[in-house]
């Protein structure tokens, strides 16, 4: 009789617990971000002006054209050959400092980015930690301002207002470094390429 009424309430336990965490809690987490933040909630997807998804502003995307700032490398590198368009597959490595795959790399992205007049600072040629982030420092786009101008063929006081717009800073304003969130800023160039055509 004891092990039944224990079973019983081992059994009424686990339901509750069940019921709590697979069905309570999820959806407790659904309906607050859904309804107190729907774009984090929903990826934070960039949409372009014709509504289409143009990436997304958590996720480091890969752009190889020389119109839009570089962010930093990942150790994935899908769908290559698509010069404008950013790329939202990203990940990490797990190559040991030893490792000569990975001094060849950095060595490798280094000498990209010298023959292409840009000093390699380090956000540029060392992948984060996450292989995903979405930012880079001011350093490294400062960087960058004379070949994108060039290739865009504007001036460097255009792109600066937009570095300053674009910049995010410290997590609670203690944490971390200042950094711009590259995705957003190469799509404010592309409006700014946009308003710019049509009001000639």
């Amino acid at each position: 009789m004891i092990i039944i009424r224990e079973t019983l309430r081992a059994i009424r336990i686990t339901l509750i617990l069940w019921l709590i965490t697979a069905l309570i809690y999820p959806l407790a987490i659904l309906v607050i971000g859904q309804g107190l933040f729907p774009f984090q909630a929903n990826g934070s997807v960039m949409l372009n002006i014709d509504d289409k998804p143009i990436g997304s502003a958590l996720i480091g995307q890969i752009f190889t054209d020389d119109r839009y700032f570089q962010g930093r490398p990942s150790t994935v590198r899908y769908s290559q050959g698509r010069k404008a368009k950013p790329n939202g597959i990203s990940g990490a490595s797990n190559l040991a400092p030893s490792n000569p795959e990975l001094l060849n790399r950095v060595i490798e992205q280094a000498n990209q980015y010298q023959e292409q007049s840009i000093l390699p600072v380090e956000d540029l040629i060392y992948t984060s930690g996450s292989g995903i982030d979405p930012h880079i420092s001011l350093k490294a786009a400062r960087q960058q301002i004379a070949r994108v101008a060039n290739a865009r063929g504007i001036k460097e006081d255009d792109i600066l207002p937009l570095l300053n717009k674009y910049t995010d800073g410290r997590f609670l304003w203690i944490f971390g470094e200042p950094g711009i969130n590259f995705l957003r800023l190469n799509y404010a160039l592309d409006l700014q390429d946009i308003n710019r055509k049509l009001n000639q």
